[in-house]
């Protein structure tokens, strides 16, 4: 059951009409993108061969020879359904909307990459200088980078709150202390950390993580710092500890609660970092190794193919949207909960 401020603050955040369908627009594709293989890929949903169903997408490698085809590498399925429309014996082949992923070189003989957009080739925004599809790069880039960028979210705010908590609440040499070392960390240049990690080893998705934490998670802190040393103060927490609560449970039931509007307002906007971030270390060549689907990877690309308004565009146009949306989403949850908004002055 929410509480009747929890309701407000609900509703107010609906009645923020631009915040509110961007944040159903962003779930939806979010989810989706979850399921992209049925959306985007080159393996086929559903074959019907000789009265048999086949699910390739999440199912295990099917050679050709499966299908009564001369080959034993994994099935060509966009050949395989004009092979069963040639043969008509009943059996079909059923592709996702985009059937190309983002890993595959789609080559012609009488020309170079990257291709323009062609609604007959199937390629909807064209291909990049590799001959790989640019929807199918995209989708796969945004999923990438937002997973990134979540799992980001939660290793920093997981440390800052607990360490900004714990620096407010109990103070003295713990707070100058942890203050020192965030000091430090605040001073160390981010991008020479992660140029000297990739001279040493190839970055991947963990890598990368692992310094944007052990470099970012201070941010957080600053802020619930300043909460819970205004929070410890009020009178519920002086009754809590002459009731004989633990500091956990002054910090877990009494503090964290009074100081969430403070961590849900900056979740979007962390969000919009991550993605930005991962995207401009892509770009200078710090980022995901090759050949992982990624936007900042794709606007290198574009803009060193600039014949090719295709690609740059595509990236640039997705990266606006999304950000834009999250913007959307980030302003209308400040103001939903903002104290001002639910306050009463006599």
């Amino acid at each position: 059951m929410l509480s009747p401020l929890a309701v407000k603050q609900w509703r107010r955040f609906r009645s923020i009409r631009r915040g509110y369908w961007s944040a159903l627009i962003l779930t939806a594709t979010i989810v989706l993108s979850l399921g992209a293989e049925l959306l985007v890929n080159s393996r086929a949903l559903v074959v019907f061969y000789q009265g048999e169903l086949f699910f390739p997408t999440y199912g295990a490698f099917l050679p050709g020879t499966t299908f009564g085809l001369d080959y034993d590498f994994e099935t060509d399925y966009r050949d395989l359904k004009r092979v069963f429309a040639q043969r008509g014996e009943g059996d079909w082949v059923l592709l996702p909307p985009v059937a190309f992923n983002a890993l595959e070189n789609d080559l012609k003989t009488d020309s170079y990459p990257p291709y323009s957009p062609s609604l007959r080739s199937g390629h909807y925004l064209g291909t990049d200088s590799t001959g790989r599809d640019v929807l199918a790069r995209l989708v796969y880039g945004f999923r990438t980078a937002m997973a990134f960028s979540f799992v980001l979210l939660a290793f920093n705010y997981a440390i800052g709150i607990a360490t900004g908590c714990a620096m407010g609440f109990w103070g003295g040499a713990f707070d100058l202390l942890f203050q020192r070392l965030i000091e430090i960390l605040n001073n160390v240049p981010t991008l020479y950390v992660i140029m000297i990690v990739a001279s040493v080893v190839v970055p991947n998705f963990w890598t990368l993580l692992a310094v944007m934490v052990l470099l970012g998670w201070t941010q957080m802190t600053w802020y619930m710092r300043t909460s819970t040393y205004k929070e410890k103060s009020r009178e519920y927490v002086v009754a809590a500890r002459a009731l004989g609560a633990t500091s956990v449970r002054m910090i877990g039931s009494h503090i964290l609660p009074n100081a969430i509007s403070v961590i849900v307002t900056f979740i979007p906007f962390s969000v919009a970092g991550g993605v930005t971030l991962l995207t401009a270390l892509d770009y200078l060549g710090f980022g995901l190794p090759p050949p992982t689907p990624s936007w900042g990877e794709m606007l290198s690309q574009g803009t060193s193919h600039l014949e090719s308004p295709w690609i740059v565009t595509s990236v640039v146009a997705a990266m606006v949207v999304v950000l834009l949306m999250v913007t959307y989403v980030g302003e209308a949850i400040r103001e939903a909960f903002d104290p001002k908004q639910f306050t009463y002055y006599e």
